[in-house]
């Protein structure tokens, strides 16, 4: 794996964190206890700060990013992930806020100063645009996204079984090392 510092600020990882050989974290990321990091992930703390709570799961060729300070947004976009959020393959996450219990399906985008709230499913392939927010208990779905229907009780128990797998398979991973 490849922990780098950037001007000064070195990746902080809480217990029992699993990072992929070629994943890629650099500058002020902070990963909470029992996350994972799958194959080709990156992770670039250098404008701003990534924050990612515990028992979250980043997949394999996911980018997670961040927006700097500056005349058009004096703020930036920090990015900051909750407690068990399961982020599917190649998902680009930009500058957002993802609540707890979020299940981001595979391919999906989420940009600048976008909020998605607790306990929420995002199809795979789906937009979620710059500034929007996804009120809980929903699945959405689309480009850009749109809510389809309220979750049913076994989707929400779905959302907390995948990040509970990660966590079992996460730590099989960690055994082999």
């Amino acid at each position: 794996m490849s922990i780098r510092a950037y001007q000064g600020l070195l990746p902080k990882l809480g217990s029992k964190v699993y990072i992929d050989e070629s994943a890629v974290v650099v500058g002020d990321v902070t990963i909470g206890t029992d996350s994972s990091f799958w194959p080709h992930v990156a992770a670039r703390g250098d404008v701003h700060r990534i924050v990612i709570g515990e028992r979250s799961n980043i997949q394999d060729n996911s980018v997670l990013h961040v927006t700097h300070a500056g005349p058009y947004n004096p703020n930036g976009c920090p990015l900051i992930i909750g407690d068990e959020v399961t982020a599917g393959h190649r998902v680009l996450l930009h500058g957002c806020q993802i609540h707890d219990r979020v299940l981001i399906g595979m391919g999906s985008i989420i940009l600048d100063a976008a909020v998605v709230q607790s306990e929420v499913i995002i199809g795979a392939g789906s937009l979620v645009p710059e500034g929007k927010v996804l009120e809980s208990g929903y699945l959405y779905f689309g480009s850009p996204v749109v809510a389809k229907r309220p979750l049913t009780t076994e989707e929400k128990e779905r959302i907390a079984y995948s990040a509970a797998y990660y966590v079992k398979i996460k730590d099989q991973y960690l055994q082999a090392l």
